[in-house]
């Protein structure tokens, strides 16, 4: 039986129903998915070659997809070059400003100052994790958050706090689906996990493939979590500074709790 301590006390880890299953994928819908993202990151357009070669789909079955997304405004074609169209802009007009949005580049600037480290901010799409935002003089963090490009959920503080925040089905099947060389860390977050709740942070997990450390917090509105905020940066330097930066970021992330 696994136990972790909280500041309730000693509670047992929840353990994942055997036979957790991910909810189903659909191939159309992979492949529509897949033409808007590589839209959205070629503001200058991409051929539909282009795109069957990087779906490696059928140039056929691309151009009947292509054709209906243009035709519902979700891209627009011109010179033969499919950009993003006007439908996902209306989209998220309509369903207003995302909750995720309560935490401001301000927000990241300031934490980076007052803790010298390189800030995050980073939400859930699908399986992954992305850094939308962030604060630092790093290039190396600055390529992930400006091409935002994917990270392994179980391989950074970010994705622990956002995993913890997810429905249990959700959660289960994201754990049962890991990469083999994820798996090790699985049982390691169920141990933490009933902390993560009752917290919302993640205290240098040590799970990066590569000498970098983290602390992270929930950010939530109505109740879910719905990104996280993290300060990243060398092992050493972290662990050094964890209790300056837990307390930093629990104050900032009080301040964003009143906003909603």
């Amino acid at each position: 039986m696994r136990k972790t301590l909280t500041p309730g006390g000693f509670v047992q880890a929840p353990v994942p129903p055997s036979g957790a299953k991910p909810r189903p994928r659909h191939r159309m819908i992979d492949r529509v998915a897949e033409i808007l993202d590589l839209a959205a990151r070629r503001p200058h357009g991409a051929s539909l070659t282009e795109i069957a070669r990087i779906l490696d789909a059928p140039l056929s079955s691309v151009q009947g997809l292509a054709n209906g997304l243009v035709a519902t405004g979700y891209l627009e074609e011109r010179d033969r070059l499919y950009t993003l169209g006007p439908a996902p802009h209306f989209l998220t007009r309509l369903a207003g400003t995302p909750a995720s949005d309560v935490v401001t580049h301000n927000d990241l600037v300031e934490i980076h100052e007052q803790t010298g480290m390189t800030t995050v901010l980073g939400i859930l799409v699908g399986a992954d994790l992305y850094y939308v935002d962030h604060a630092s003089t790093s290039p190396t963090y600055a390529y992930l958050a400006e091409n935002y490009v994917k990270r392994s959920l179980l391989r950074c503080s970010s994705g622990w706090v956002l995993l913890a925040g997810m429905e249990r089905r959700d959660l289960w099947s994201r754990l049962s689906t890991a990469r083999e060389q994820d798996q090790p860390l699985v049982e390691r977050f169920l141990e933490d996990l009933p902390t993560i709740e009752s917290d919302g942070l993640v205290v240098t997990p040590d799970v990066s493939e590569v000498e970098i450390e983290g602390i992270a917090t929930a950010v939530k509105a109505g109740g879910r979590t719905v990104a996280a905020v993290a300060c990243i940066g060398d092992h050493d330097e972290v662990n050094a500074r964890a209790d300056a930066i837990v307390d930093f970021l629990r104050e900032k992330r009080e301040r964003w709790g009143a906003v909603r």
